[in-house]
């Protein structure tokens, strides 16, 4: 017999095994995104193996960009046996990720164009062109140089 699967677990052991916060569990747990056992004598709370699962595919979806709502409101949609099946929710989860991402690097390469436009535009004064010190156009204080 599995004697880890049999015996109960808790949070500060979940964590230790999974890696994950123990405030974090405890707010998965809060949300229903994971099952206690229940509470031990000492008002622990207590997990068994099913937990590990729980956590670690939490991780997966958080690892695709979804949102811990997005993965409570896909919880809540699994376990509703009168709903629509999860796989479509799930492709528009992912797609709404997906977007999300796109943006995120659309906004990253429009900062990496407006880094290159300065350090072109100020190559001379950045001490690319020999050792000078910077001196941002139009500072009221001026310019120092250093002796």
């Amino acid at each position: 017999m599995d004697t880890n699967r049999a015996r109960p677990m808790t949070v500060g052991e979940l964590s230790r095994r999974t890696g994950v916060p123990v405030k974090t569990l405890r707010e998965y747990t809060d949300l229903g995104l994971i099952y206690t056992l229940g509470r031990s004598p000492a008002n622990y709370r207590l997990f068994d193996a099913d937990a590990l699962w729980c956590v670690r595919f939490i991780g997966e979806l958080r690892g695709l960009g979804l949102t811990v709502a997005e993965i409570r409101e896909l919880t809540t949609a699994y376990l509703d046996d009168t709903g629509p099946p999860t796989g479509p929710r799930m492709t528009e989860l992912l797609h709404r990720s997906r977007e999300r991402l796109e943006q995120r690097i659309a906004e990253q390469q429009r900062t990496l164009r407006r880094i290159e436009e300065f350090e072109a535009e100020h190559r001379a004064d950045l001490g690319c062109e020999g050792d000078t010190e910077f001196c941002w156009a139009g500072n009221p204080r001026g310019c120092a140089t250093r002796a």
